[in-house]
């Protein structure tokens, strides 16, 4: 008798493969010369993520397809690989030069990058809970190294401690959640799960909603929505602000991708998970401006800053995943650019060979490196949300959202915030350009590869404020399959 092998779609892992490749290629050429430079491994991923950005676009359009009803190769998981993608490229951009600067440059660092943006693609494309909170997982455990890279620093330390012990608080609840999915439906499959919840008892059913509070919890970890949000200050405080950056935009548009998928599947129990929502989206809007407005130190204030706009796109989210869904997506990207963009120009100042991360530092920025003030002005203007910014364009998204799913008193309340955030980015801008400068001086680090994951960056936040319409109607296109 003889035996079969299984077919097995091989062609829905593309992206991911592609990836883990130059992960595995990043391990192994760190073993040759030059052993005391690592710019060839920061190459090697960046070709790894080029091959993967190509890929998806080539593969964008096509019928959905499946890896043993686990994994999924549609419109919405290539939209997001390349999110991923593009933002791991300007991250390991900026990182050639900084890791040398900072005395931490490793072969690991570059093959954590990748391995992170592997459970990053993983959650984005998973079918399954499983298959989600294995890439969650993935992608964790990898920024739990990164953010302690600082060994011999008592903030990295701290950082990677707090990260790593509230990441597993959150594992757990997702994980029990999962379980309790499990034992009430008999299936971890988002289809079946679907279909399973469109029975009239299963809304009901204690087991099932408890599940769904315990998904959200872990999701609202991974998101830094108020009330999971105490790890963030502390994490982007402590770990490389290149780490930072990666940890602000790559993994929270990971966890709403995750976040989507399974909302979708429960649209049934909307009605139950809506109101969390609505009351996390004022809570983390809120919470996260305020404090904002009070930070010294440019990190943290990013850091709440990431909070509020965690909080403004789940203002998309409460309105509903047909109208908020493309909203949503379409944010994730403005944000991401902005914000690499701005953590980029932190990394790249530096004041008697330390990162240059408080505001007073910044006084007279404008006069001493005029490319690098207009670059963040830029960058901080888009995450007010004014035009002719990306920003802009992207409230206007949201928050139409929610008007046209009646959440009136939620869109005024978000409007409001984003008032309360202008003070806080203004007060730089003001810095930069109507402040003398104070203490010793502040140097440019800039370097090519820099100088190019800032132009990209720039390039991204004016094109998609002056010409939004291409790349909503991708995201528009993207949420499609979800909402089939």
């Amino acid at each position: 008798m003889g035996f079969t092998l299984p077919g097995l779609a091989w062609s829905v892992l593309a992206p991911v493969l592609i990836v883990t490749g130059a992960a595995v290629c990043c391990l192994l050429l760190d073993l040759v010369p030059p052993l005391d430079r690592k710019s060839h491994l920061a190459v090697t991923g960046l070709v790894g993520l080029a091959g993967a950005l190509v890929v998806s676009a080539i593969l964008w359009g096509q019928p959905p397809v499946r890896f043993q009803r686990m994994v999924a190769l549609d419109d919405f998981a290539l939209f997001f690989n390349a999110i991923f993608c593009v933002t791991t490229a300007l991250v390991l951009l900026l990182s050639v030069g900084y890791v040398r600067r900072q005395g931490i440059e490793a072969g690991e660092y570059y093959a954590l990058v990748l391995f992170a943006t592997v459970g990053m693609m993983l959650m984005a494309s998973g079918l399954d809970l499983l298959v989600i909170f294995l890439g969650l997982e993935l992608m964790s455990l990898s920024l739990y190294v990164l953010a302690g890279f600082f060994r011999t620093r008592a903030s990295g330390n701290e950082a990677a401690m707090k990260y790593f012990l509230l990441g597993a608080f959150a594992s757990g609840f997702f994980l029990y959640g999962i379980a309790l999915l499990y034992g009430a439906t008999g299936t971890t499959s988002l289809d079946r799960l679907g279909a399973a919840l469109a029975a009239p008892e299963a809304a009901r059913d204690p087991l099932i909603l408890a599940g769904v509070a315990l998904l959200l919890v872990g999701f609202g970890f991974k998101t830094s929505a108020v009330p999971f949000h105490q790890w963030a200050p502390d994490v982007y405080e402590g770990a490389p602000t290149a780490v930072a950056a990666l940890i602000a935009t790559g993994s929270k548009a990971a966890a709403f991708a995750g976040l989507l998928r399974v909302l979708v599947t429960m649209r049934v129990l909307q009605a139950d998970w809506a109101t969390y929502v609505w009351l996390a989206a004022v809570l983390t809007m809120t919470v996260g401006n305020v404090i904002a407005l009070v930070q010294g130190n440019l990190k943290r204030m990013l850091a709440y800053s990431s909070v509020a706009h965690v909080g403004y796109m789940l203002v998309g989210i409460a309105a509903g995943p047909e109208r908020g869904a493309p909203a949503v997506v379409f944010y994730l990207v403005v944000y991401s650019f902005a914000t690499v963009g701005a953590f980029g120009v932190i990394l790249l100042l530096e004041r008697e060979g330390v990162e240059a991360v408080n505001l007073d530092a910044y006084g007279g920025l404008g006069d001493r490196h005029p490319v690098l003030a207009l670059a963040l002005t830029i960058f901080l203007l888009s995450l007010i949300g004014l035009p002719p910014t990306a920003g802009f364009v992207g409230k206007f998204y949201l928050f139409g959202a929610a008007i046209r799913g009646q959440l009136f008193a939620l869109a005024v309340i978000a409007v409001l915030n984003s008032v309360v955030a202008a003070y806080y980015y203004l007060r730089l801008i003001v810095y930069m350009y109507m402040r003398d400068p104070e203490g010793p001086e502040v140097r440019s680090a800039l370097t090519p590869a820099a100088w190019v994951a800032l132009a990209v960056a720039v390039w991204g936040t004016l094109h998609l404020g002056l010409l939004p319409g291409p790349a909503f109607a991708w995201a528009q296109r993207a949420v499609a399959p979800l909402l089939w």
